[in-house]
């Protein structure tokens, strides 16, 4: 069973469905139900044209349950109207199920789980190993959501910003169970770009790239965190970071710069220094500069003092940090770093203490607790040496 197949075609098959007047939440249950189908079934035989037997199988499931709800008597008369089973129309209908699936109406975490599903042609059981909840909490989340969005015009101008956000945070999940979701956010991304020609959305593809391509260098044998300035750039994809660079210079050309290209061009900096020594980190500085005016994000600005202490030495960034509000998410862990670099090693141990307990997930708390460790453990020494003397 070629299951990247099906994936590819559950997009466009949904869209001919609620094209031909199918509510978006029964046309999907429809289109999960031939997909059932098609994987008992083409073992023994992949059909001629895949596309329309799964349009055909699905068309009928629809009307099936179109009958069988009294609701829903009128659609009956649409059984009359059944295409006779041929080719499929050759639409590609994915861009549409995007921005339908970021309506404003949803959730950040409704919009992921039905673009995964409706768009990733993912199961609810996969999509819920992925965010580790079980898989009737997952169901309930993307009932809601279609009907939230059964009513709206599939026709309805979207919002591109929102469908790239969606996707962003597709990436940022990561990847547990048997989805890779930062995979399978590069290849929804691709799609919508191959679909869409905007500067941003290539820029969303070459910062997903760029990241990507550190994954495999990212966490140690023991499963510990590398921050990026000790990671083995030997174990970098370079041809994702070509390819990301590519991406990034193209969109860049078209000089209508957005808040991706912008993040994607630090993370080329990154990647283009050959040593973590080498880093161009005041021109860093300049691309968070221009982050700040595109987004006045504050975890833009807290990201930003890390790289003002990069460049200008760890007291201007402390200095830059000291203006941003002690309470958002990492400060704890940017100002340690800061006084570890500033040779305040009291106060970064107590500070790397304080940001482990702060941490949302294990690997980053275990992570900060070693510096913590690794610092007492030299101040602990340098005192044994002295009271030796």
């Amino acid at each position: 069973m070629d299951e990247t197949l099906l994936r590819s075609l559950t997009p466009s098959v949904l869209g001919i469905l609620v094209r031909r007047g199918a509510d978006f939440a029964a046309a999907e249950d429809a289109v999960q139900d031939a997909l059932v189908e098609a994987v008992r079934t083409w073992p023994g035989g992949l059909p001629r044209d895949p596309k329309g037997w799964l349009v055909t199988v699905a068309w009928r499931r629809y009307l099936d349950t179109a009958r069988a709800d009294a609701a829903r008597r009128r659609r009956e008369d649409r059984a009359d109207e059944e295409p006779v089973p041929g080719p499929a129309p050759a639409v590609d209908d994915t861009l549409r199920l995007y921005f339908l699936c970021a309506h404003p109406s949803l959730t950040p975490s409704s919009a992921v789980a039905l673009t995964l599903r409706a768009v990733g042609g993912l199961t609810t059981r996969q999509i819920a190993r992925a965010y580790l909840v079980p898989e009737a909490t997952m169901a309930q989340r993307i009932s809601r959501a279609k009907r939230t969005v059964s009513e709206v015009r599939f026709d309805r101008p979207g919002d591109v910003a929102t469908v790239l956000r969606v996707l962003y945070l597709v990436f940022n999940e990561g990847y547990s169970g048997d989805v890779d979701l930062a995979a399978e956010a590069i290849r929804l991304t691709r799609q919508l770009a191959a679909a869409f020609d905007h500067p941003e959305v290539a820029g969303l593809l070459a910062l997903m790239l760029l990241h990507h391509a550190r994954r495999a260098a990212r966490t140690a044998p023991d499963g510990g965190l590398v921050p990026l300035a000790w990671q083995d750039r030997g174990r970098w994809d370079t041809g994702a970071i070509t390819e990301g660079i590519g991406l990034l210079q193209a969109a860049l050309a078209r000089d209508r710069l957005g808040e991706f290209q912008a993040q994607a061009a630090i993370a080329a900096l990154h990647a283009d220094a050959p040593t973590a020594q080498e880093t161009d980190w005041v021109q860093i500085v300049e691309w968070y500069d221009e982050l700040v005016r595109l987004t006045g994000s504050p975890v833009v600005r807290l990201n930003r003092a890390v790289a003002v202490g990069e460049a200008d030495g760890p007291r201007a960034g402390l200095v830059a940090l000291a203006a941003l509000d002690a309470s958002l998410p990492r400060h704890t862990a940017v100002a340690a770093y800061l006084h570890e670099r500033d040779g305040d090693l009291p106060t970064a141990a107590r500070l790397y203490a304080e940001a482990a307990r702060k941490a949302s997930n294990l690997a980053e708390r275990d992570h900060l607790t070693r510096q913590s460790a690794r610092l007492n453990a030299g101040l602990d020494a340098g005192l044994d040496a002295r009271r030796a003397r």
